[in-house]
């Protein structure tokens, strides 16, 4: 065992309670205070220094812990100050309004009938065309109509807004095909 390791083991043996004690004082934190008393000693211990006895390497290790212990404190002050800077405000968008606004929809297709129900989510979420929805469901072409007016009547009676959608049907000539 070199003249370092004695040191260290005899610092640990007479201090080690007291640095734990005054590792706690300083943070607030058993475990914090436990890792500043690490944190000190590898501090002290990883550089050759003459130290005469374990009585000055316990006063070395506590100005090393109160060193650290001060520049981790500026460190996490200085962070707080400029952490908020960082982050735009518009970076973090409020997801209420959406929550909001998904819980109206699922309220107001609860409203609705399986028909209605089915009419709507082929043609708003799948986006079909009327025609199509009407060709999947196998029904007329003004019955998916009726079908979707009632079921936005209801639903915008539900949520308690109006419900605008741009409704563009396509005009065909009889016989022709879209």
């Amino acid at each position: 065992m070199n003249a370092d390791d004695a040191l260290l083991t005899d610092l640990l043996e007479r201090a080690s309670g007291r640095l734990a004690a005054y590792g706690y004082l300083l943070t607030g934190s058993q475990h914090a205070g436990e890792d500043l008393v690490q944190d000190a000693i590898v501090k002290v211990f990883v550089r050759r220094r003459r130290l005469p006895n374990a009585a000055a390497a316990e006063g070395y290790v506590r100005a090393a812990m109160r060193t650290l212990h001060l520049d981790r404190l500026r460190r996490e002050a200085r962070w707080r100050r400029v952490a908020p800077g960082l982050v735009g405000a518009g970076e973090l968008p409020d997801h209420a309004d959406a929550v909001a606004a998904s819980d109206a929809v699922a309220r107001g297709l609860a409203s609705l009938s399986p028909r209605q129900r089915t009419a709507v989510v082929l043609r708003y979420f799948d986006d079909l065309p009327v025609a199509d929805v009407a060709h999947e469901m196998r029904l007329a072409t003004g019955t998916v109509k009726r079908y979707l007016s009632e079921a936005l009547d209801r639903m915008a009676s539900v949520v308690g807004t109006d419900i605008e959608i741009d409704e563009r049907a396509d005009v065909v000539a009889k016989g022709e095909r879209p």
